[in-house]
């Protein structure tokens, strides 16, 4: 039976052709409670403010909490995709400026499982949004199963998200080596919520020095995000930080970021093999 769904599988990656337009990126963290949802979320706020189509993928489906930082009440969920048969646009909904996003939903994270059905049915949606965005960024749920270890696999970029505490920094050193054990692929670092900027840099200098020596791999650091009580005045006001309060600290810095982002990626896009990648990656699981 597996080999059967790996010979259909394989047989429709040879049905995509061409390149696509959309960069995905892939925002991960070892463990929950970093932050990780809000700096996806603020992340391509930025880079829609610049101009670029923007689409938020919420893939921690069954915890999702995009909509609620957003403040908004989610007419459908990529759960009711599946349940319903929709089109991935009837699930698309509208934010600040321009900004788009697909809601995960509440319920049993079992009901993502992505048996071949849906997942040809999955890939086939997905191709429609990559001739169309520039950016897709999918929010993962913290930790990894077997679908999302894919997505993040396939991404063109991923972005691994941390805070100064002890057990989360080794958390993210474990998913980052997790990463890495199954396929190299391109790794940004954001440091949350740090005390002080020297210190930040510092524990990000030394978390990216121990991925080299033990793993073999440089690890690319974007910046650190400040401790900030206007990220939980925003959160408690359900609004993006850095339309809350734009002058903030945490803005400001997230705002560097993005820029550091922009200016890492090649002037030229090159186009994405993400739906290749991804469909690969499932016929050899």
């Amino acid at each position: 039976m597996k080999q059967d769904q790996a010979a259909k599988l394989r047989s429709k990656i040879k049905g995509i052709h061409g390149k696509y337009h959309a960069k995905t990126i892939a925002v991960v963290s070892g463990k929950g409670g970093v932050g990780k949802s809000n700096i996806a979320l603020n992340f391509g706020l930025n880079l829609s403010n610049k101009g670029k189509k923007v689409l938020l993928f919420d893939l921690d489906v069954g915890m999702g909490n995009i909509d609620i930082l957003l403040g908004k009440s989610s007419n459908s969920t990529i759960i009711q995709m599946f349940e319903k048969n929709m089109s991935i646009y009837d699930i698309i909904e509208s934010g600040p400026n321009d900004f788009s996003y697909i809601a995960g939903g509440t319920a049993s994270k079992d009901i993502f499982f992505l048996d071949q059905d849906r997942l040809n049915y999955f890939v086939e949606q997905l191709e429609l949004l990559l001739r169309e965005y520039d950016y897709i960024i999918f929010d993962m749920g913290a930790g990894v199963t077997r679908e999302t270890i894919n997505f993040i696999l396939a991404a063109d970029e991923c972005i691994a998200v941390t805070t100064p505490e002890p057990t989360s920094l080794t958390d993210a050193y474990s998913m980052v080596k997790h990463i890495l054990s199954h396929h190299e692929t391109s790794i940004h670092l954001i440091l949350n919520r740090a005390m002080k900027q020297k210190q930040g840099e510092e524990i990000i200098s030394r978390f990216s020095e121990a991925v080299k020596r033990f793993l073999n791999y440089d690890i690319h650091p974007l910046g650190v995000v400040p401790d900030d009580q206007a990220v939980t005045n925003a959160v408690l006001n359900q609004r993006p930080f850095i339309l809350e309060n734009p002058r903030s600290k945490a803005s400001e810095a997230l705002m560097k970021i993005t820029n550091q982002f922009l200016g890492e990626m090649p002037k030229k896009s090159v186009g994405s093999h993400f739906l290749n990648k991804l469909m690969n990656f499932f016929a050899e699981g």
